[in-house]
């Protein structure tokens, strides 16, 4: 009975976590295809003033409510299970009053200090539309507190819901909203920065969208909640200091290794635009380059990321359960098919973005820019070393090395911003140092956790089936992608020959993997539809 018990409960994790991270994936999508006609509407020098606003909002929604709701589901889960279900309802108000003073503290700090923001990254347009993102804080501190508490309820739906309507608001808002303000604006000096307002005003409506959805949700729950507290026959009750504590003691770690992340971005975005203009490149062009790096080069660059991430922290669990049984064995061999499994999509993702950068830029952006294409070709490599080191750093959490890779990316960080500031200094590489900075930054974190891995499980990682032979038959669908386009696009026009390349580079890879024999026959039939493909091949007489 006991039994039964543990598996439906771990059958209720696996659909609860299967639905937010189907979610998760359908926001990445909408959030890609709506910033393809945005950066048409706004051109590269307002999705410039787009992406630098955010870098500010970022690392202020980051310190302020970034936290609150993996806090809240934790401290709400631990009550909940012990059936202390008044404590939980006081963590949960305790956490409302706590998210809506550091939101609004947040939200009048990004409001008051743009300017002052704008003068230091000497770009001071940016205030007009990171005034207008800057109440979004306060409403995702408080929609924070509502997801985490029903997470702690372990009911993903409302925040997966909630995320896929925000989304959408912003799609919508965002594009009309640019679209207006660039038509009343028009002849303005300051049009761009009022053209990026008009997608901030999408962020903000897109939160309130969602914290009303979450809210009318709550108020449905809301009885059942009470009652809970009614039927709650605990005899401990927690004082206003310990919750006050304990919430703290929650988000405080939480803030401090997520920050290390977003201090990447601000200070490159400072960086860049402080020695460019030292060397007397405009805000105009600075603005220019920064939005082709981080509204298209890093735009592309994390869609496959976060799809090879996904597979790879699907595994995860299981990983932790074999480390917890102290079975190391069982841990090694997961780790090597969570970084394999990552890297049979990373690296022919890396391979398609540098092969095909021009035909996908102008296909998406309808960008003929050289350099946008020249970022690409290079940077495409990154997308193996950051989905290599989301994999790594999702391991070393599994076995309870949560500081590990926060020191890291730390030092990952310190070596990356000397490089960029070398490369701006001494170099005429300009914008490509931002590329070449970011590469050596997720490289830097992929060295740095394979010898902590190494150390802490006596692990030795396989080369030849999980790097060497999906880049081999990654190059030969590069080859033939790139090929295929450039026969086929004076022929049938350029947006065809691409969406052609495209194809028949995913049926070149998967021949490849077969010819090359990067998968063994246990692997394929763990992948979904893999039963029904090893059958295939065995009637083809095609072995593994």
């Amino acid at each position: 009975m006991k039994q039964q018990t543990r598996t439906r409960k771990a059958n209720s994790i696996l659909v609860q976590g299967s639905i937010l991270a189907a979610a998760s994936l359908l926001v990445r999508l909408i959030g890609l295809f709506y910033r393809i006609p945005l950066t048409r509407i706004l051109g590269d020098e307002a999705m410039g003033y787009y992406s630098t606003a955010f870098q500010f909002y970022n690392l202020a929604l980051l310190l302020s409510s970034y936290s609150l709701p993996l806090a809240v589901s934790k401290l709400v889960s631990a009550r909940e299970v012990r059936k202390q279900y008044r404590n939980s309802r006081k963590v949960f108000l305790f956490a409302l009053g706590f998210g809506a003073i550091v939101g609004t503290i947040a939200t009048l700090v990004v409001f008051f200090g743009a300017e002052a923001y704008g003068r230091f990254n000497k770009t001071e347009l940016v205030a007009i539309p990171l005034r207008v993102l800057a109440p979004t804080i306060l409403v995702f501190s408080l929609m924070g507190v509502l997801r985490g508490y029903f997470q702690g309820h372990n009911n993903m739906i409302p925040t997966a819901l909630s995320q896929v309507i925000e989304q959408l608001v912003n799609a919508g808002v965002s594009i009309a909203a640019a679209m207006y303000m660039v038509k009343k604006h028009a002849g303005d000096p300051a049009v761009d920065a009022y053209g990026a307002a008009g997608g901030t005003l999408g962020t903000f409506l897109g939160a309130c969208a969602a914290a009303i959805c979450l809210f009318v949700i709550y108020l449905i729950h809301r009885p059942m909640f009470l009652a809970l507290c009614r039927q709650d026959t605990s005899d401990y009750k927690e004082s206003n200091q310990k919750v006050i504590k304990a919430l703290l003691a929650t988000v405080l770690p939480v803030v401090i290794s997520q920050t290390v992340y977003q201090l990447s971005g601000n200070i490159d975005v400072s960086v860049f635009h402080r020695i460019l203009s030292d060397r007397n490149f405009s805000a105009s062009v600075r603005s220019q380059w920064w939005s082709i790096y981080s509204n298209k080069y890093v735009l592309l660059s994390n869609v496959p990321v976060a799809i090879a991430s996904a597979m790879g922290t699907a595994i995860v669990p299981g990983l932790i359960a074999e480390y917890a049984n102290m079975n190391f064995q069982g841990v090694r061999q997961r780790v090597a098919s969570a970084i394999k499994f990552n890297m049979l999509i990373a690296i022919p993702s890396a391979v398609g973005l540098s092969a095909l950068a021009g035909p996908i830029l102008r296909l998406l952006f309808n960008d003929n820019n050289a350099l946008s294409a020249k970022m690409l070709t290079v940077g495409g490599v990154s997308v193996i070393f950051f989905a290599l080191s989301t994999v790594t750093n999702g391991v070393l959490q599994g076995i309870d090395r949560m500081r590990i890779p926060v020191v890291h990316s730390a030092i990952a960080l310190g070596l990356h911003v000397v490089l960029l500031v070398t490369l701006l200094e001494f170099t005429t590489l300009n914008a490509m140092s931002l590329v070449l900075a970011n590469l050596f930054f997720a490289f830097s974190v992929c060295i740095l956790n394979a010898r902590s891995i190494r150390k802490y499980l006596d692990y030795k990682q396989e080369i030849r089936h999980t790097f060497v032979r999906p880049l081999l038959a990654s190059l030969v669908m590069g080859a033939a992608a790139w090929g295929l386009q450039r026969l086929l696009c004076a022929r049938i026009g350029d947006t065809f020959a691409t969406l052609l390349a495209i194809v028949a580079a995913v049926f070149v890879y998967g021949v490849g993997l077969v010819l090359f024999r990067c998968l063994t026959e246990e692997e394929l039939r763990s992948m979904p539809k893999g039963t029904l493909l090893l059958r295939l091949l065995k009637k083809l007489h095609i072995r593994l």
